[in-house]
């Protein structure tokens, strides 16, 4: 039996105040019912910003709580499948995206996912649905559901497909894990502020690795390990994300970190994940020939 989430059961930020009404122990799948990123309000092309609360935008379903894992550990969640409904939209807000100074007049657009297809008036694109937010409850504080952090959440990544495994570390009891924000397709970058935003279904499985943890979340996708980091601006994120990569380096191929700065170089790639969220998003993406997962993950201490 596959335990299954409504999507009436969201959240609004990652905290460890929140409770889980639903637990699964490692090896369970679970399916998260999501509700798109304003949460359902734009009914066609005609719905108006301001007509948008938004205080409801980017709702997570859970969150769930996973049997045995504690603050130290790594929980794994691996993306069996991505369900993304019919319709989807688009909107061009003023003042956001990667252009803020344009002037530019508020726009709804409504898209159809048909065939594995996205489309956008008179243009086919191929679809690909991935997960824009999911994480867990951060060391402290609330962590509004629209940006990231080390606890995973809005983190906007291209790759986070079906058949892709997230390694987040845990920082409180049960890890409490929600998400939602499903995108039929997106590129990176996401100019416009939005993707293909649709609601739909989420079915992964959970996992533990008991007692270390990556610093920043993990994404396994094919031949890579993706680490996904975030920053104030992209100068920032790409620091944290090449600096990971090279201290990566360092312990996998037992080099000194002038020779691991050099390699990285020469074999890892720092891609952009989002440029529009209140923290930017970087990934810097190591092939696994050059490093494996012990790798990127720490003892507790």
């Amino acid at each position: 039996m596959v335990l299954r989430i409504p999507r009436d059961h969201v959240v609004y930020s990652f905290s460890r105040r929140h409770p889980a009404r639903f637990t699964a122990a490692p090896g369970d799948s679970v399916i998260f019912e999501t509700v798109d990123a304003l949460g359902g309000q734009v009914v066609d092309e005609t719905t108006t910003l301001e007509s948008i609360d938004w205080s409801r935008v980017n709702p997570a379903t859970g969150p769930l709580y996973v049997e045995g894992s504690r603050p130290g550990d790594t929980l794994i969640v691996e993306i069996e499948e991505i369900e993304v409904y019919e319709k989807a939209f688009i909107l061009a807000i003023p003042g956001a995206g990667a252009l803020p100074d344009k002037s530019i007049r508020p726009s709804v657009k409504v898209l159809r996912v048909v065939n594995g297809r996205v489309v956008f008036g008179g243009i086919e694109v191929d679809a690909k649905p991935m997960v824009g937010v999911l994480g867990v409850a951060p060391e402290e504080g609330d962590v509004p559901t629209g940006t990231s952090g080390f606890h995973g959440g809005n983190m906007d990544v291209a790759q986070l497909t079906a058949g892709t495994r997230v390694y987040l570390p845990v920082f409180a009891e049960g890890a409490l894990l929600a998400l939602g924000d499903l995108h039929a397709v997106q590129a990176d970058g996401e100019i416009c502020v939005a993707a293909a935003e649709a609601s739909g279904e989420v079915r992964v499985r959970v996992g533990l690795i008991k007692g270390k943890r990556p610093r920043y979340p993990v994404v396994e996708s094919g031949d890579r390990y993706l680490i996904v980091a975030f920053g104030r601006d992209l100068d920032e994120a790409a620091y944290r994300a090449a600096e990971e990569a090279v201290s990566v380096l360092m312990r996998a191929q037992g080099l000194s970190f002038e020779e691991a700065y050099m390699l990285s170089s020469l074999v890892v790639d720092l891609r952009v994940n989002q440029v529009v969220d209140p923290m930017k998003g970087i990934r810097a993406e190591v092939p696994k020939r050059y490093a494996r997962l012990e790798h990127f993950l720490y003892r507790s201490a």
